[in-house]
C-alpha cells in the first residue's frame, strides 16, 4: 500500500486527459467512500456499456492506494470510447501529481500514453482522406 500526502478539506488535484477530440478535466477529492461523477451524472449512468465503465475505472483499480477518492469529471467532444480513454488518462495524471511513486506502475499499464491517432483530414480532389474516384478505362 502506498501512503499519500494529506489533502485539506475542499482541496483537489486536477489534471486534463485528451483522446482524439475528447477533453476530460478530472478532479480528485479525498473522500470517505468512493464516488465517481461524469458531467454531474454517475459514471454508470453516463457510460451504460460495461467495457467503457471498466476503462474509466482502470487507473484507480490498478493502483494499491490506501485512500478513496471522489472523482469529478467534466468531459466534452469525441465519442464515448474517446471520452472514456481521456478520463482514464486524466485520472492517471492526477494520481501522479498526488503520488509521484505511482508513475512507474501507471506507465507500465499504458495509462500515461496520450494516444496520438486522430482522423485524417479530407484532401481536395478525393472523396475522403485517401479514397479516390473510381477509375474507368473508357
Amino acid at each position: 500500500m502506498v501512503t499519500t500526502p494529506a489533502m485539506k478539506k475542499g482541496e483537489y488535484i486536477e489534471a486534463v486527459g485528451r483522446r482524439k477530440t475528447a477533453v476530460a478535466r478530472v478532479r480528485l477529492f479525498e473522500n470517505k467512500k468512493e464516488t465517481f461523477t461524469v458531467n454531474d451524472k454517475d459514471h454508470v449512468d453516463f457510460f451504460p456499456i460495461k467495457t467503457l465503465q471498466k476503462i474509466v475505472e482502470e487507473a484507480l483499480r490498478n493502483i494499491d492506494i490506501d485512500k478513496t477518492f471522489f472523482v469529478s469529471v467534466k468531459v466534452r467532444g469525441g465519442g464515448q470510447t474517446s471520452q472514456a480513454e481521456a478520463i482514464r488518462l486524466g485520472i492517471s495524471r492526477a494520481l501522479i501529481k498526488l503520488q509521484p511513486a505511482l508513475r512507474t506502475k501507471l506507465k507500465k499499464a499504458g495509462f500515461l500514453k496520450r494516444d496520438p491517432r486522430v482522423k485524417e483530414r479530407k484532401k481536395f480532389g478525393l472523396k475522403k482522406a485517401r479514397k479516390a474516384a473510381q477509375w474507368s478505362k473508357r
